[in-house]
Formats: C-alpha cells, sequence, structure tokens
C-alpha cells in the first residue's frame, strides 16, 4: 500500500471552493459528479470532517483525501 503524500495547491484568488479544489485535483470528471463523490469521501478541512461543495478554502487551510493525503492550499511565492 502507498502511503499518502503532502502536496501544495496554489491559488491566485482570495479562496477557492472545496468542490473546485476537488475538480482541479482531478479527482472527478465533470463538475456534476461532486455531490456523490463528496457523499462517499471522507475529507477533512483543517483536521475536521467537511462534505460542503461550496466550502471556501483560504491560504494555510489543509484538506486531507483518503489515497491522496493531505493538500496545503496557498498563494504562490
Amino acid at each position: 500500500m502507498v502511503e499518502p503524500q503532502s502536496r501544495e495547491f496554489e491559488i491566485h484568488t482570495e479562496f477557492i471552493t472545496l468542490g473546485q479544489l476537488v475538480k482541479a485535483l482531478g479527482l472527478i470528471g465533470m463538475g456534476g459528479e461532486i455531490r456523490a463523490f463528496l457523499d462517499e469521501t471522507e475529507i477533512e478541512v483543517n483536521g475536521e470532517p467537511e462534505n460542503r461543495r461550496g466550502r471556501k478554502l483560504y491560504e494555510g487551510d489543509r484538506v486531507t483525501f483518503p489515497e491522496v493525503g493531505e493538500v496545503l492550499v496557498r498563494y504562490p511565492e
């Protein structure tokens, strides 16, 4: 079994929604799949369970996906 990794995701706006992040990471093929994905996947934002596709993620937020690992939301340097 492969250990999930930690990685960073750069945003160029004030925030990104959880649904946008899931799509940008390629975890779903089309935006219409987000509801089912969130219902079936245990996602944590900053250590708390989260399933709202509209959840706003700001710089410094940490999103954990099973089998993908942790994603740190940040601004480019």
